[in-house]
């Protein structure tokens, strides 16, 4: 018997839909996630208004699976390297290496929300494997002495790491590892570094070692 997760049909559908995305993601690079028309992506795939909605129900729906799809890449990116022995450190460069791959799914995930829409909480899920992976690598580092304030309030306000042993002093590493390193990329994504004559490596690597002696 034929699999119908596999049949001729499933598969059509299935291409459509990567088809309708990869427009979508020429429409984000060209115009931003604010101007996605759906009615425009489906005269480029040969079909009509209408008969889109077969594959995407709205414009949210597709915004949805573009996020899911971004938020997977990473998570999948950040694993792999943790897998093959990347530290804090190693993790830094991976991102920055995703984030420079394609600054438009960096900046769906990462930039201004897009206005009136509200994600899914699996989304949410799939973000919380990649503070996962940077919970275990910041536990492989020294812990301060005495606990800061802010590890006191993470210890005792855990539950947004779904219940991942971390110590407080590993969640601070953790988070600012993320603000450190994401308000550089950011930055430099935007353009906003442009006409300084600055070594963007050389800062990164820097507010890493900065963060490791902490």
């Amino acid at each position: 018997m034929t699999d119908p997760g596999h049949s001729p049909r499933e598969r059509y559908r299935t291409q459509v839909r990567a088809d309708i995305k990869r427009h979508a993601w020429e429409q984000i690079a060209t115009a931003g996630v604010s101007a996605l028309s759906l009615n425009a992506i489906a005269k480029l795939v040969g079909m009509s208004g209408p008969a889109l909605y077969r594959y995407f129900a709205s414009r949210d729906d597709l915004i949805t699976e573009l996020i899911r799809d971004a938020y997977r890449s990473l998570a999948d990116t950040v694993a792999a390297a943790a897998k093959d022995g990347a530290d804090l450190s190693g993790l830094a460069w991976v991102i920055r290496d995703w984030a420079r791959a394609d600054p438009q799914r960096y900046f769906l995930i990462f930039g201004t929300p897009v206005p009136g829409y509200h994600a899914p909480d699996d989304t949410t899920a799939i973000a919380a494997e990649v503070m996962a992976v940077l919970l275990d690598a910041s536990e492989l580092l020294p812990a301060g002495e005495p606990a800061t304030p802010l590890e006191t309030h993470l210890d005792a306000h855990r539950a947004w790491i779904y219940d991942h042993p971390a110590t407080g002093s590993a969640i601070r590493r953790a988070l600012t590892f993320w603000t450190r390193l994401h308000g550089i990329l950011s930055l430099d994504l935007a353009g906003q570094f442009a006409n300084m004559d600055l070594d963007l490596d050389l800062l990164i690597a820097e507010e890493i070692d900065a963060l490791r002696q902490h």
